[in-house]
């Protein structure tokens, strides 16, 4: 798999002493009661899905019930402060995204958290790429039509997000940089606004979660460009990944498990083969790939060397956007 290589030939030295390692040196950790997976988000969507999902597994490996627990609010900084100061004891997950544990980071000024310092990585969970889609009416059937058009109309075509530094935003943004157009950013309350306007020819693109556009790009109301990840995504194999044409454009948002920092390192490293094992089941990998996002499952030393990468990463994306909360 080829993110699941990328993430390992990213991680350089691994630590003198892994967390698996040292939980190997003690006796196994297990919870004594049920474990709570923290959602930022409300529930029915494809992160409160995922983690359903991942907590259904994990009941079953831990032999404790996992609970999913939605406290959506303020772009996720409301459950991420409300894991990060909870009980550190390997029995509080959150269920981060790019969003949540990275974007914000460089979007607000004051959080009363620290990504960095305040989490504990368990294991990557998957990746979901962004679908470039087109109202029918564009003149453009594939992204160097699409990049062609722009140049010739600068500022104005029209581009819907789910707010400013949502992936969406930076998705666009970043083609907007790598090929030197300029399009014209409308924001929404989430996704599916967007979406719905685009269907409806009111704006003319949107880049948005694949499985939240396929139905419209399958009924002919949308037309698919290109996807943002590396590969092209599992559900539309005919549309090429944008990268393919343009040099250097990548971008994937992904989902993944914390613990509040100070969480026993044999709790966190159980956790992370519970994740890994789990992911490794065809069941549950044909459920992740049905949401239109990629199964990782990674250590816990895998995902902090890929969060951290992370970080500026974003960062820098937010900055190339333009991105405020202002």
């Amino acid at each position: 798999m080829m993110y699941r290589r990328k993430l390992v030939a990213s991680l350089g030295a691994a630590p003198i002493a892994p967390l698996a390692a040292r939980a190997q040196a003690t006796a196994e950790w297990s919870p004594s009661r049920p474990v709570r997976i923290v959602v930022p988000f409300a529930a029915g969507g494809s992160t409160d899905v995922t983690a359903r999902l991942i907590g259904e597994a994990l009941a079953e490996r831990l032999g404790q019930p996992v609970v999913v627990d939605n406290r959506p609010g303020a772009a996720g900084n409301i459950a991420s402060e409300h894991v990060a100061r909870g009980t550190a004891d390997g029995h509080t997950l959150i269920m981060g995204t790019t969003t949540t544990h990275a974007t914000n980071a460089a979007l607000y000024r004051n959080l009363p958290f620290d990504v960095r310092r305040d989490f504990m990585a368990v294991s990557l969970v998957a990746f979901t790429p962004n679908l470039l889609v087109v109202h029918p009416a564009v003149a453009a059937n594939s992204v160097t039509e699409l990049v062609a058009l722009a140049k010739a109309n600068p500022g104005k075509l029209n581009y819907g997000s789910a707010g400013p530094g949502s992936t969406q935003h930076l998705s666009a943004a970043l083609l907007a940089q790598r090929a030197g157009i300029e399009m014209t950013h409308v924001p929404y309350r989430g996704g599916a606004p967007a979406a719905a306007d685009l269907v409806a020819g009111r704006i003319q693109l949107v880049f948005n979660a694949v499985i939240e556009v396929l139905p419209q790009v399958r009924a002919g109301q949308l037309r698919a460009l290109g996807v943002t990840t590396r590969n092209r995504a599992t559900q539309l194999p005919e549309v090429p990944a944008i990268g393919e044409t343009i040099p250097n454009f990548e971008f994937a948002a992904w989902v993944g498990l914390f613990a509040p920092a100070g969480t026993p390192a044999p709790a966190v490293a159980r956790l992370g083969r519970e994740v890994q094992a789990a992911l490794r089941t065809p069941q549950l990998r044909d459920r992740i790939v049905e949401l239109g996002s990629e199964p990782v499952g990674s250590s816990p030393e895998e995902f902090a060397a890929f969060h951290a990468a992370e970080l500026p990463k974003i960062a820098e994306l937010v900055r190339i956007s333009g991105a405020t909360v202002e």
